[in-house]
């Protein structure tokens, strides 16, 4: 009994360490890290995204969602329609909208061509639970620098910082679709926008479209 009770203790310490580790991540640094992976990884493959640019779709799944807090945001483009939708209703379109985010996402990061790149420099986290992170897409020729900032948000019961939001040269993908798609969901309810989601994620990606405003 002793060692299965010293062993649940081990536990326990265990799982308070590395809850405290978990929540102390900083996301000035992880935006660094997401666009190091990202950006090298696009460069590596410049040729193979240049015959296929829906390529980009799966960089993104892989090296840029598991930085997105893909429920939350998508929770937000629902509003109060979230209450009222069933379990089903919710996995289906939570499933659809992170396959919208991914193309989203990648549509947007389909402006870089190879660019230098800066994360904007840490700032003090006291007291903060929403922050905006810039990235620096340097231009030739002097020319403005293309801006991606990126919307963290800190959970307030894990403490972990996570992305919500993408900001590509000052359009808001969660403002404009909140407001974009408040009708659907007056009109026609959670299942049509789910379907709606499906047939966006699926459009190609082209580096030469201009972003949505």
């Amino acid at each position: 009994m002793l060692i299965k009770f010293k062993q649940a203790v081990f536990l326990v310490i265990a799982l308070i360490f590395s809850a405290a580790a978990f929540a102390e991540n900083d996301p000035y640094k992880e935006m660094q890290v997401a666009a190091d992976k990202i950006f090298s990884t696009m460069n590596a493959q410049s040729a193979a995204l240049k015959s296929n640019p829906n390529k980009l779709k799966e960089i993104v799944r892989s090296d840029l969602l598991p930085y997105v807090q893909v429920k939350y945001a998508g929770a937000l483009i629902l509003g109060n329609y979230y209450k009222s939708a069933t379990e089903t209703q919710r996995a289906a379109y939570f499933s659809a909208f992170e396959n919208y985010l991914v193309q989203a996402f990648a549509q947007a990061l389909s402006m870089y061509n190879g660019q230098q790149y800066q994360v904007e420099t840490a700032k003090n986290l006291t007291g903060k639970n929403l922050i905006s992170i810039r990235v620096l897409l340097i231009q030739p020729n002097q020319a403005q620098p293309l801006r991606i900032d990126f919307q963290w948000r800190k959970n307030s019961v894990t403490g972990e910082w996570k992305a919500y939001d993408l900001i590509a040269e000052g359009v808001s993908m969660i403002t404009t679709k909140q407001n974009e798609w408040s009708t659907i969901l007056r009109q026609d309810g959670i299942d049509a926008l789910t379907k709606q989601l499906t047939n966006l994620s699926n459009r190609n990606i082209d580096p030469n479209a201009k972003q949505e405003g």
